[in-house]
């Protein structure tokens, strides 16, 4: 085969995979949306964002403010932090944050939402790169943050980012996570038996939690709290219920949480044909 043919046929394959593997799609307007989606390589519009009503999360009331406070000030460009909300599932950390975006941007803010995923991570400095000539306030949100035995690269990215490192990313951009762990990276065994300093690699994993300006902790609700929760949505949509009911909706959950309380409302609207439009 001569040259000729050689770069004949590099050239048809190179073809052919540009036809299977298309480029992506340019990411959306960064100026005219509440909400967006990375997926690793664009950002994405969320046409459907529909944050819950901040004034109905009852039960949370410290850890909203903080958060809000917090919001507002990003959202003026006034100095902020990144904020880590950690403890039980279903206690309101996603929904604290998506709450609060919709409260400072029913204010006249203009702060949005960008989610991605603890799997993107690697692809964090691109997002930054775009987010910085948009010129308005970002909350980049990761929900459930956590990683798995391989967790080192991705973790020292984020560190770096959280603490000014060489990817710069302005004073309009924060980063918002909920973990379960307080200390966002589970804590094994194995680290104590590091042959070299197990100190250091305890202490290597907490540093990424200390380096969010402001931690907020939800936790799992006594039984007062969570009847107080079920009977403000009660109140909001027009239903009448039972107390011990709703303490045994959640017993048989083995769960009290803003989330078990928010289902057995859903369960009392489809019993009495209520829609639940606020």
């Amino acid at each position: 085969m001569t040259d000729t043919d050689t770069h004949s046929l590099l050239t048809r394959i190179a073809q052919a995979l540009e036809r299977i593997a298309p480029p992506p799609l340019p990411s959306a307007d960064l100026g005219a949306h509440a909400a967006y989606r990375w997926n690793g390589t664009a950002i994405e519009v969320i046409a459907d964002f529909t944050p819950p009503d901040y004034d109905l999360l009852t039960g949370i009331d410290a850890q909203k403010t903080a958060c809000l406070d917090n919001t507002r000030r990003l959202s003026a460009g006034l100095p902020s932090h990144d904020v880590l909300l950690w403890g039980a599932r279903g206690t309101g950390k996603s929904a604290t944050v998506a709450a609060c975006i919709g409260k400072v941007r029913g204010e006249g803010g203009t702060v949005a939402l960008v989610d991605f995923a603890s799997s993107d991570l690697h692809s964090l400095p691109l997002l930054l790169g775009q987010l910085r000539g948009a010129g308005r306030p970002f909350v980049l949100f990761l929900d459930d943050l956590g990683f798995d035995e391989n967790y080192v690269a991705d973790a020292r990215t984020l560190r770096s980012i959280l603490q000014g490192g060489a990817t710069a990313r302005g004073g309009l951009v924060r980063l918002y996570a909920t973990s379960n762990r307080r200390h966002i990276v589970p804590r094994s065994l194995s680290e104590q038996n590091d042959p070299i300093n197990p100190r250091d690699v305890v202490d290597d994993r907490l540093a990424l939690a200390d380096r969010f300006g402001l931690s907020l902790g939800f936790h799992t609700l006594d039984q007062d709290t969570y009847v107080g929760i079920v009977s403000a949505y009660a109140a909001r949509f027009g239903l009448p219920f039972q107390p011990d009911e709703a303490v045994q909706w959640a017993t048989q959950r083995g769960s009290r949480s803003g989330r078990v309380a928010w289902q057995y409302i859903v369960e009392l609207a489809g019993r009495t044909g209520t829609a639940l439009i606020d």
